[in-house]
């Protein structure tokens, strides 16, 4: 009988250790997106200096939508976790959504974090989605997640809890570009000065991809790094829920 895989380590357990990693599952988004939403952070940018608020914005190449995240998780749960993910998500169909409307966590009379959210069908598409990873998760030994999911895309955060209606609301209603989802991502957060840093541990395709042949090797994918953020990788403020 095989031997059941080390319980996780999550956020707020002992402190971490080499052999562990910051890790959250997420969806990217597309560049078109990513740049109709880096216009907008522009535009919140002037805005929110206009009204004096100091706002952090995440950098266009961080930018993704974020299904779950772990948080400290050793090293050898990395295997199991993602062949967990490869079974839950495996026969999906492709998900099509756009960013739409900006708002914040918890509200927008006292923000800490803005968001884009989505369109309503990909809103729903996607928190099917987040279902079955939580699902996943929470069989491997993963609690389950303390929050309600809402799916959304983070732009800024404020470096003090404020009002953020006099800048958002007038900008608020906007639809950007498309996103098509047809894999999930095992991210890891590696935490710098300057923010955090994300990398790509594994691809996780909705379908077995073909072999072209059964002698080919198969790809190795280097990690991804994204650029530095300041967001805590899900977009909740920590120890805030809605």
């Amino acid at each position: 009988m095989a031997e059941a895989p080390p319980a996780p380590e999550v956020a707020g357990g002992v402190r971490p250790t080499t052999e562990q990693r910051r890790v959250f599952i997420g969806v990217r988004i597309s560049t078109a997106t990513a740049n109709q939403l880096s216009s907008a952070g522009e535009t919140l940018a002037r805005r929110a200096r206009d009204a004096k608020q100091d706002w952090r914005f995440v950098a266009p190449p961080s930018f993704h939508l974020t299904l779950r995240f772990l948080g400290w998780t050793r090293t050898e749960t990395l295997g199991p976790l993602r062949d967990a993910l490869a079974t839950a998500v495996r026969g999906s169909e492709r998900i099509t959504f756009r960013a739409a409307r900006i708002g914040g966590f918890p509200a927008l009379d006292r923000a800490t974090v803005v968001w884009a959210g989505l369109d309503d069908q990909g809103a729903a598409a996607i928190t099917a989605l987040a279902a079955k990873v939580e699902a996943a998760c929470v069989a491997l030994g993963f609690p389950a997640a303390d929050h309600p999911f809402h799916p959304h895309i983070t732009l800024a955060r404020l470096r003090e809890v404020a009002s953020a209606k006099e800048v958002v609301l007038p900008v608020a209603e906007q639809m950007f570009g498309e996103s098509r989802v047809h894999e999930v991502v095992l991210y890891e957060s590696d935490t710098k000065s300057s923010g955090s840093v994300y990398r790509e541990l594994a691809q996780i395709p909705f379908k077995t991809p073909e072999k072209t042949s059964p002698a080919a090797p198969e790809r190795q994918t280097a990690p991804v790094e994204l650029g530095p953020s300041d967001d805590t990788d899900d977009g909740w403020p920590r120890g805030q829920h809605l």
